[in-house]
C-alpha cells in the first residue's frame, strides 16, 4: 500500500510540474508576442522617422531655393535700375551740378531703394574740390541731396570699397552697415557701379543703397514650420537678417551663425545635395533641430540657412508612437486574458493572435513629395505610345504666379494649370504653396473635385490679403480616355478633335470659383470622354490678354484660329505655334503677364491579347485556394519562372482579396470576375465587381518577410502589388469596380 501511495502522489506532483511549465510557456509566448510586436512597431517607427526626415531635407532644400529666388530678385531690380540710370549720369557728366539731380531722380524711379551716391575720381572736376560726393536719400515724405565731403571731413578715397573699385572695376554688393539719416539709423547694402572712361579708368562710382529691412520681410515672409526661421549671411558668416524681435527662437541665432562659421562642425548633404545639414543641440533651452545652409548663385556671395526643430517635424510620430505602445500593452493583456481563459480552445486563441497582429500592423506612413516648380522634361513619357505631352511657361518681368504641372500614376495622367491674382513675391509663394498641395493631395486622390476642395481649404486659411488663385485639375485614365476634370474659375480648356465635325471645341466646364475665397464652397466634377488622337489645351489669361502696341488684346477668336490650323499638330508644335503667334502679334510691346500653355494628346494604342481565360468566384475569403490555382493554371501554361509566377499570384491574391473585404460589406454576397489575357509577351489580369465603389488602392502594406504559410491573406497593399506588376489601373466603369493588373513576363 505504503509502494501504491508514493506513487499516486509522484504522479500528482508531476501533473503540477507541468501545469506551472505550461503556465510559464504561456507566460515566455505572451512576451515573445510582445516583443515581436515591439519590433514591428519600432521598425516602422524608424522607417516613417526616415521618410519625415527625407521629406524635412527636401523642404528646406524648397525654402532655401524658393527665398534665394525671391532675394535676388530684389537685388536684380536694383541692379538694373543702376544700369538704367548710366545713361542720364554720362549725358550730364560736364556738368557736376546737375549730378545730385541724377542721383535724386534715381531715388524717385526706385521706390524701395534708400539712398543713391555718386563717387567721383578724386579731382575729376575742376570746378569742385578734390573729392565730390553728390549724395540722395529720403528723408520724411521727400528726397533730400547733399555733397558728402562738403565738410571736408570726409575721405571716400580710404575707404575699402573705394579701393576695390580701383583694383577690380567690377560692380559688386558691399557687406551690410549701419548709416544714419535724418536722425534715423538703419542697416544698409550698396550696389556699386563703376564708370569708367575711353581709356578704361574709374570716372566714377554710382552708388545704390538698399534696405536690409525689406530683405527681411522677404526672408521671414513665410516658413515651413510656425518655430523655423530663416537667416542671411554674409559670404564670410556675418548676420545680414534673420527672424523678428517677436519670434520665439531668436537666442538661437548666434548659436547658429557660430555652427556655420565653425569648420569643425560635422556637415551632411541634404536629399536635395545643394545645401548642407547640421544638427544642432539648443544651449538654451536644449531642444534639438537641423541647421540647413546654401551659398547663393551670383553676386553678392551671400548665404542663406533654414532652422528647424525636431519637436515640430516628428511631434505627432512620437505621440503615435505613445499610443500605438500603449494598444501593444493593451493588446498583449487581451491575449494574456484570452489565453488564460480559452486555453483549450486552439481556433480562439488563433483569432485572438491575429487580431493582435493586425492591430500591430495598422500603421503606414508615406508621404509624397514634390520637388521642382515645373516639369523639367521637354519630352516626357517619350517611351509611352499612348500620350503626348508639351508645356510652356514665359514669365513677365515681373514675378508671377502660373504655374502647370503633370504626373502619371495607376495609368492616369494627372495634371494641373494655374494662375494666382496679383503679381509679386506674395503670388509667388502662395503659387508655390498650392502647387506642393497639388502634389500631395493627389497622391491617392482620383476625384479632381476632392482635389480641388482640399486645395480650397488650405488656400483659403490665413489668406487676409484675399489673394485668390484660378485653377483646372484633369485626371486622364490612359487605358479608356476617360476624363475627369475640375474647374476653379479658370480659363476654358479647347478640345482638338482630328475626325469630329467641330475640329476645335471649348471644353464644357462649370465654372465655380477660384480657390482662396470661401473655405466652405462645394465644388463640382465633370467628365468626358477623349476620342483617339485629340489633344486638349489649356492656358493662362496671360494669352487672351497678351496685348499689342494699340493695346489690342489677342483674344479667343486669335486663339481658336491657331488651333483650327494645329489639330493635327504634335503638342510641342501647337504650343510653339502659339508662342510664335503671339509674340508676332505683341510685336515691340513689352510682355505684362506671364504666358502659360499645356498641351496634351491622347493616342492610345490598344494591345492585341491572343488568349484568354477566365474565372467567376464568391466574395468568399475560402475561394482564394481557388484563384491560386488558376492563376498558377495560367502562368504554368506560359512557362513563367516559379519566381515571377509567386509574385504575380501574390498581387493577384492581394487585389482579389481586398475586393472580398471591402467591396462587399459584411452580410452581403456577389461575384468577383477574373479574366486573365496574353500574349507573347504581357500577362494582364482584369478584375470585375459589382459591389460599392471601392478603390483598392487604399489596402496596406503587409508583413513579406513573413513565409506564405505565416502571412495572413491580404494585406500586402497597393505598393507591393506596383512592385509586383508593371502597371496598375482602377476605375468605376458602369456601376462596376474595374482593377486592371499588367506585367511583361518576357
Amino acid at each position: 500500500m505504503r509502494h501504491y501511495k508514493a506513487n499516486k502522489d509522484t504522479g500528482k506532483t508531476s501533473g503540477n510540474i507541468l501545469k506551472a511549465l505550461k503556465g510559464h510557456k504561456n507566460v515566455l509566448f505572451i512576451i515573445a508576442a510582445a516583443l515581436l510586436v515591439e519590433l514591428f512597431s519600432a521598425a516602422q517607427y524608424y522607417y516613417a522617422h526616415d521618410l519625415l526626415e527625407e521629406e524635412l531635407d527636401h523642404r528646406a532644400e524648397s525654402e532655401l531655393r524658393i527665398k534665394a529666388i525671391l532675394i535676388r530678385g530684389i537685388l536684380n531690380v536694383m541692379e538694373k535700375t543702376v544700369h538704367e540710370h548710366v545713361w542720364d549720369i554720362n549725358s550730364h557728366m560736364n556738368r557736376p551740378d546737375s549730378m545730385f539731380n541724377v542721383a535724386r531722380r534715381i531715388i524717385q524711379n526706385t521706390p524701395k531703394a534708400e539712398g543713391s551716391c555718386l563717387v567721383f575720381r578724386p579731382g575729376y572736376y575742376e570746378s569742385k574740390a578734390r573729392l565730390f560726393e553728390p549724395y540722395a536719400f529720403k528723408s520724411g515724405n521727400g528726397i533730400q541731396t547733399t555733397d558728402l565731403c562738403a565738410k571736408g571731413d570726409h575721405d571716400y578715397t580710404q575707404h575699402p570699397a573705394y579701393k576695390k573699385m580701383e583694383r577690380e572695376l567690377e560692380p559688386f554688393w558691399s557687406d551690410p552697415y549701419e548709416n544714419v539719416n535724418d536722425s534715423v539709423k538703419m542697416s544698409l547694402t550698396t550696389y556699386s557701379y563703376p564708370l569708367k572712361d575711353k581709356q578704361n579708368r574709374l570716372v566714377a562710382i554710382c552708388g545704390l543703397d538698399v534696405s536690409l529691412e525689406q530683405i527681411g520681410d522677404t526672408l521671414n515672409a513665410r516658413h515651413i514650420y510656425p518655430s523655423s526661421f530663416d537667416l542671411l549671411l554674409t559670404e564670410s558668416g556675418e548676420l545680414i537678417s534673420g527672424p523678428s524681435d517677436q519670434h520665439p527662437k531668436t537666442h538661437d541665432i548666434e548659436q547658429v551663425i557660430r555652427l556655420i562659421n565653425d569648420s569643425t562642425v560635422k556637415r551632411e548633404k541634404s536629399q536635395g545635395s545643394h545645401s548642407k545639414r547640421i544638427s544642432f543641440k539648443s544651449d538654451y533651452d536644449h531642444s534639438k533641430g537641423c541647421l540647413y545652409y546654401s551659398n547663393m548663385k551670383g553676386n553678392p556671395h551671400w548665404q542663406l540657412a533654414v532652422v528647424c526643430y525636431d519637436d515640430e517635424v516628428y511631434d505627432d510620430l512620437y505621440l503615435m508612437r505613445i499610443k500605438i505602445l500603449l494598444l501593444m500593452l493593451l493588446g498583449m493583456g487581451v491575449l494574456g486574458y484570452v489565453i488564460y481563459r480559452f486555453a483549450t480552445n486552439e481556433r480562439k486563441l488563433n483569432q485572438a493572435r491575429l487580431e493582435q497582429e493586425r492591430l500591430g500592423s495598422e500603421l503606414r506612413i508615406a508621404q509624397e513629395i514634390q520637388m521642382e516648380m515645373l516639369p523639367k522634361d521637354i519630352q516626357p513619357y517619350a517611351d509611352r505610345n499612348d500620350l503626348q505631352i508639351f508645356g510652356s511657361l514665359m514669365p513677365a518681368r515681373e514675378v508671377g504666379g502660373d504655374i502647370y504641372d503633370f504626373f502619371l500614376r495607376d495609368e492616369k495622367l494627372f495634371f494641373c494649370i494655374g494662375d494666382v491674382s496679383g503679381k509679386g513675391v506674395p503670388s509667388a509663394i502662395i503659387m508655390a504653396e498650392v502647387h506642393s498641395m497639388f502634389r500631395m493631395a493627389s497622391v491617392h486622390e482620383t476625384n479632381p473635385a476632392n482635389i480641388m476642395q482640399t486645395l480650397n481649404t488650405a488656400s483659403c486659411e490665413g489668406n487676409e490679403k484675399n489673394i485668390f488663385v484660378t485653377f483646372f485639375i484633369g485626371i486622364l485614365d490612359l487605358p479608356t480616355g476617360l476624363l475627369r476634370y475640375c474647374n476653379a474659375g479658370h480659363d476654358i480648356p479647347y478640345i482638338l478633335n482630328q475626325t469630329a465635325d467641330q475640329r476645335v471645341s471649348a471644353l464644357p466646364v462649370v465654372s465655380n470659383i477660384p480657390l482662396g475665397l470661401f473655405d466652405d464652397f462645394k465644388f463640382k466634377p465633370q467628365e468626358t470622354v477623349l476620342e483617339k488622337d485629340s489633344t486638349i489645351f489649356l492656358y493662362t489669361d496671360g494669352l487672351t490678354e497678351a496685348k499689342n502696341v494699340p493695346h489690342e488684346q489677342f483674344g479667343i477668336a486669335r486663339i481658336e484660329q491657331v488651333l483650327a490650323n494645329t489639330t493635327q499638330a504634335a503638342p510641342e508644335d501647337i504650343v510653339e505655334k502659339m508662342n510664335r503667334e503671339v509674340r508676332q502679334f505683341m510685336g515691340e510691346e513689352e510682355q505684362s503677364d506671364d504666358l502659360t500653355m499645356l498641351a496634351i494628346k491622347y493616342t492610345p494604342k490598344r494591345d492585341e491579347y491572343t488568349h484568354e481565360e477566365e474565372i467567376t468566384l464568391k466574395n468568399d475569403i475560402r475561394c482564394v485556394d481557388q484563384l491560386n490555382d488558376f492563376v498558377k493554371s495560367v502562368t504554368d501554361k506560359l512557362g513563367i519562372d516559379s519566381s515571377k509566377a509567386h509574385n504575380i499570384k501574390l498581387a493577384v491574391e492581394e487585389a482579389v482579396v481586398n475586393v472580398m473585404e471591402y467591396a462587399y460589406p459584411a452580410g452581403t454576397t456577389g461575384d468577383i470576375g477574373i479574366q486573365a489575357m496574353y500574349n507573347d509577351r504581357k500577362l494582364k489580369f482584369v478584375i470585375t465587381d459589382s459591389g460599392v465603389a471601392f478603390n483598392p488602392t487604399k489596402a496596406t502594406l503587409a508583413d513579406t518577410t513573413l513565409s506564405v504559410e505565416e502571412r495572413p491573406v491580404g494585406g500586402l497593399g497597393l505598393l507591393l502589388v506596383r512592385e509586383l506588376m508593371d502597371s496598375i489601373n482602377y476605375e468605376r466603369i458602369n456601376h462596376k469596380n474595374t482593377l486592371t493588373l499588367i506585367t511583361h513576363y518576357k
